[in-house]
Parts: C-alpha cells; sequence; structure tokens
C-alpha cells in the first residue's frame, strides 16, 4: 500500500484488515485487538496514543461492509 496508513484512513485501514484476515468476522474482534492489529499493519504511521473509541468503532464499521462485500 502507497499511502501511510492513520486514524483517519479508515477505509484503507478497513481494506487492509480485510487483506489480512479475510476469514474474521470485524464484530467478533474486541476493540484492545482491533486496536493492536491497526498500528501493527504495515505503513501504519499514527501516533497510537491518538486512538480512541470513535475511531475505532469507525474502522470496525467500514472493514465490517469490506468484510460483507468479500464474502457476498
Amino acid at each position: 500500500m502507497n499511502r501511510s496508513l492513520t486514524w483517519t484512513t479508515t477505509e484503507d485501514i478497513a481494506i487492509a484488515l480485510a487483506e489480512k484476515f479475510p476469514d474474521t468476522d470485524p464484530l467478533t474482534v474486541r476493540f484492545t485487538d482491533l486496536f493492536k492489529w491497526v498500528v501493527a499493519l504495515e505503513g501504519f504511521s499514527d501516533d497510537p496514543k491518538n486512538s480512541n473509541e470513535k475511531k475505532l468503532e469507525a474502522i470496525q464499521m467500514a472493514w465490517f461492509e469490506e468484510w460483507q462485500d468479500r464474502h457476498e
């Protein structure tokens, strides 16, 4: 991925998570795990301290939409 990932590049993070964890239902992932997975993504360059529940929820919902599209 060419673009740098940050807490506000929700769609890009969702795509990266869908590619890295193709068989994982995003709604089963706890926010603590989601946080760890996001900061571990290749290209993630934001400060982990900038995370919050609202941002994690937005990432989870975008990932869920991506996951649904791939499992139709």
